[in-house]
């Protein structure tokens, strides 16, 4: 047994301190190359004190590894503290149907660690956010949408946990085959319910129906080739001056989302370029390509999980008595998390690959400046980091950096010069 023992710990921990490494990596390789790229940094990009984008991600990596290192010490210590194994006693205890138990417990689980970690929330919303000139919102506005996440949170989880662990009673060893039907389900039924229920719950969604950008809108959509019934406008300013834009949804559901402070902060023929970007992710079917291969990535992370919960040696570790599977199905996910967080090189693959492609088809109907002109834009606005270290962007970027695209974009339009001469 000792040996599982460490090489749990030695999973959890070197893991952590693997990833914490990139981070202080990640920030003295921006800190050098700031440095050393203080033209583009200026210039190009706008950024008019380079010493203010590196606090920024400097404050925001401290205070996201101290999070992660607490909470990672703090569900060391209720495992083999036996809290863990008490309270799925305590549980057993209570006669409740199998489902109802598991339920509980992952429900339980799930509050357990948002409670833990809000004091970090409210530093980063409070603390830092505050201090960049981020933070928009008031503290009531603040624990309105911690109340409503927390309901939201609640029901999704729960029904969704209830429904696996009813699979579990019913079909025994193949249950992962259900809950991954169940993940497909509820994957595609999210893309309905963000954009129709939750999302609104947060925000208002204003269609852009007239003025000099939905005759901006609308040329977009017209050299795009699609129709404009489906971009709004998002009051995010109300909770923070960062700017985005997101597409989301299909069929009937799908829309374009652009944050209010993206419509403020960029010029027209930049707003233009960014809406193209996201169209390019539904006329390409990057939303399919996705959720396909996420359903593939979860369908070998429910069977890891399926064959670890059938072994005694994991109830065991802890004390567990009786080995309830859903008590196990924590302890397999808490093995399961590491592997999924060294993978992630090969997931953002996909996503990134597809980035290069809505930049190609944005270049293509906006043309090279006006994107080229958005990203900087985006980049000095928000104080991104536009030189991450190498091995960090491996591991972290679903996007490729600021730099990199606007290498991209530069190759695009001279082959395109080229094309024409």
């Amino acid at each position: 047994m000792l040996v599982y023992h460490a090489l749990f710990v030695t999973l959890l921990v070197g893991t952590t301190g693997f990833f914490t490494a990139l981070a202080a990596l990640n920030v003295r390789h921006a800190e050098r190359t700031v440095a050393e790229e203080t033209d583009l940094v200026t210039e190009r990009l706008g950024i008019e004190d380079p010493e203010e984008l590196l606090a920024y991600n400097r404050l925001g990596t401290a205070l996201g590894e101290l999070r992660t290192w607490v909470t990672l010490i703090v569900v060391l210590l209720v495992l083999y503290s036996g809290l863990y194994a008490d309270a799925v006693a305590a549980l057993e205890a209570t006669g409740w149907p199998a489902f109802a138990r598991g339920t509980a417990l992952v429900v339980g689980s799930v509050l357990a660690l948002q409670a833990f970690t809000l004091p970090f929330d409210v530093v980063e919303t409070f603390v830092i956010e505050e201090q960049f000139g981020f933070n928009q919102q008031t503290l009531q506005l603040y624990a309105r949408d911690q109340l409503v996440s927390l309901v939201v949170t609640v029901v999704l989880v729960g029904v969704l946990a209830a429904a696996i662990f009813i699979a579990i009673d019913a079909l025994g060893g193949l249950w992962w085959v259900a809950a991954w039907a169940l993940f497909v389900g509820f994957a595609l039924l999210m893309q309905v319910l963000y954009p129709r229920v939750i999302a609104p719950l947060f925000n208002d969604f204003d269609p852009i129906e007239s003025g000099d950008l939905h005759d901006a809108v609308t040329d977009v959509f017209d050299r795009a080739g699609f129709d404009t019934d489906s971009i709004y406008e998002m009051d995010a300013s109300r909770r923070s001056s960062h700017a985005n834009a997101y597409f989301i949804g299909f069929g009937r559901t799908k829309r374009v989302v652009l944050f209010d402070t993206l419509i403020e902060q960029l010029s027209i023929p930049s707003v233009q370029a960014v809406l193209a970007h996201e169209l390019a992710h539904y006329d390409r079917g990057h939303i399919w390509k996705q959720l396909g291969a996420s359903v593939i990535w979860m369908g070998a992370l429910l069977f890891g999980v399926s064959l670890l919960v059938e072994t005694t040696w994991l109830y065991e570790m802890f004390g567990i008595a009786g080995q309830p599977v859903y008590a196990g199905l924590v302890l397999a996910v808490l093995w399961l998390v590491p592997v999924s967080q060294l993978s992630a090189p090969l997931t953002n693959r996909l996503s990134l690959a597809h980035e290069r492609e809505a930049d190609a088809f944005a270049v293509e109907v906006m043309g090279a400046e006006p994107m080229a002109d958005a990203l900087a834009d985006l980049t000095s606005e928000n104080l991104s980091n536009p030189f991450p270290h190498p091995l960090y962007e491996t591991f972290h970027y679903d996007h490729p950096p600021v730099p990199k695209r606007l290498q991209h974009i530069r190759t695009l339009a001279d082959e395109s010069a080229k094309a024409e001469a």
